[in-house]
């Protein structure tokens, strides 16, 4: 694994764990209060949050695996979670509030592709 991804890699696992762990267990009580009103305004509920959350976690601990197909799968998860996230942000917020989905999408295809 060269230098450039191993450093993309450090980045997306260490944002995913960060904002799934929040998601999942809530231990950060003003960014998770301000996610759950992001996913109620979308029409999601506090399982889907959860779940979104066990996909975050999953993709940040399994995109280290590269030379395995679970490294692919960890990263795969982190897109489709980052298109799902823009998808929301552009539907129903400002494509301010995409930026980071968009940087994480562009990240999480540079580990795939590369």
């Amino acid at each position: 694994m060269n230098t450039f991804i191993t450093v993309i890699i450090a980045l997306l696992s260490a944002f995913f764990l960060f904002a799934g762990s929040i998601k999942l267990f809530a231990w950060q009580k003003m960014i998770f209060t301000k996610q759950l009103e992001f996913f109620q305004s979308y029409g999601l509920n506090r399982q889907i949050m959860a779940l979104v959350g066990i996909v975050e976690l999953f993709g940040a601990t399994t995109i280290w695996f590269q030379s395995s197909v679970l490294g692919l799968l960890g990263a795969a998860a982190l897109l489709a979670t980052s298109l799902g996230a823009i998808f929301f942000h552009l539907r129903f917020d400002t494509w301010k509030d995409g930026i980071p989905a968009i940087m994480t999408l562009t990240l999480s295809s540079l580990v795939i592709f590369f």
